[in-house]
């Protein structure tokens, strides 16, 4: 296989960084409620910010035609409104910047032919993938500007997956492009791990369901919600099943439950299997499950919610690394294709 230079991967580690931050920059513009400020959806000119008192008093006479403008802050000037502007305005130009750094770089290296024919199309579904999170981020915020002063938890969901996977594509294709890399051949371990990393996306799911819901305040106590081991009310919406996606209470059950099978899972493989990054994983696991109770006792304080939603995206890089320690070997499996 074509050898790729050592600065594919480093630009790489660029790119995973910088989505890394755009995943911080998106659970604070969704825990300030700074997400619907920006009511327009501009690809090409929407980079530049208002720039007169003019374009502000419009900015703001857009905003508050809206139905978080009229229904929850339609008291807000012109200094309220540029509070929750300017966050929602640098999500959006860090996810330009993001695209810019990935697609002048992609084009350079495949006109210099420094891709090697496994890395082009994975690199080009990056590409594409990162267009389709620009147009998922503004149907998210669609969501909230026909009849109610909030996005859809279920888009909001998918905006934040789709950029947990973009990140994960990322960290796996760096870790391909790093030279004699560490590789164990041991199957077991890499069953569980990908296990658990589909267990985490699915409790990252329902703490994106609690985000878009506010459920994260239902109950502020634990290891008991609000002085229930089973709260009431789990079962209130009809039929039952609509619980588990729309009831704030029931949510939140859930990805209490979720979140400490996960972390049990974590500390298990850790156990049969005591290596640097297994144990590293644990001790991410031991951080993030205390980010998340600590997030419930502070009655969801945003730097708090800010650091256990990037706490799962370092516990999922851990996890992503114990998976791809736990492949054989490319020289053991073409000998083993060899001995067969």
């Amino acid at each position: 296989m074509q050898q790729v230079p050592a600065s594919v991967r480093q630009w790489l580690i660029v790119v995973a960084g910088m989505i890394f931050f755009m995943i911080v920059i998106g659970a604070l513009t969704r825990l300030t409620e700074s997400g619907l400020s920006m009511v327009e959806w501009r690809p090409v000119t929407g980079w530049l910010p208002p720039l007169s008192d003019a374009a502000w008093q419009a900015e703001l006479q857009k905003y508050l035609a809206s139905p978080q403008g009229r229904m929850v802050n339609h008291t807000f000037t012109v200094p309220e409104f540029r509070e929750i502007f300017w966050l929602e305005y640098i999500h959006r130009l860090w996810g330009r910047l993001i695209g810019v750094v990935f697609a002048l770089p992609l084009a350079w290296f495949w006109w210099r032919g420094a891709l090697n024919a496994h890395l082009k199309p994975r690199l080009f579904a990056l590409l594409v993938l990162g267009g389709l999170q620009g147009a998922l981020g503004w149907a998210m915020v669609a969501s909230g500007l026909v009849d109610r002063p909030s996005v859809s938890h279920y888009r909001l969901a998918a905006h934040l997956m789709l950029a947990v996977v973009l990140y994960a594509y990322t960290v796996w294709l760096i870790l391909d492009l790093i030279p004699h890399g560490i590789r164990r051949g041991d199957p077991k371990t890499a069953r569980k791990s990908t296990a658990l990393i589909g267990f985490l996306l699915v409790v990252m799911i329902w703490g994106a369901f609690m985000a878009g819901l506010r459920a994260g305040t239902a109950h502020n106590t634990f290891p008991t919600m609000s002085g229930y081991w089973i709260p009431p009310g789990l079962f209130d919406l009809s039929p039952w099943w609509v619980n588990f996606f729309e009831n704030g209470t029931t949510i939140q059950f859930v990805h209490r439950w979720l979140a400490k099978l996960l972390f049990l899972g974590v500390l298990v493989m850790a156990w049969r299997a005591p290596r640097s990054e297994t144990l590293a994983a644990a001790a991410m696991a031991f951080l993030q499950l205390g980010l998340g109770i600590a997030t419930i006792l502070s009655g969801v304080s945003i730097p708090i919610a800010t650091l256990h939603q990037a706490g799962a995206v370092l516990l999922l890089t851990a996890l992503i690394v114990v998976r791809h320690r736990a492949m054989p070997s490319p020289q053991r499996s073409v000998s083993a294709i060899l001995r067969g």
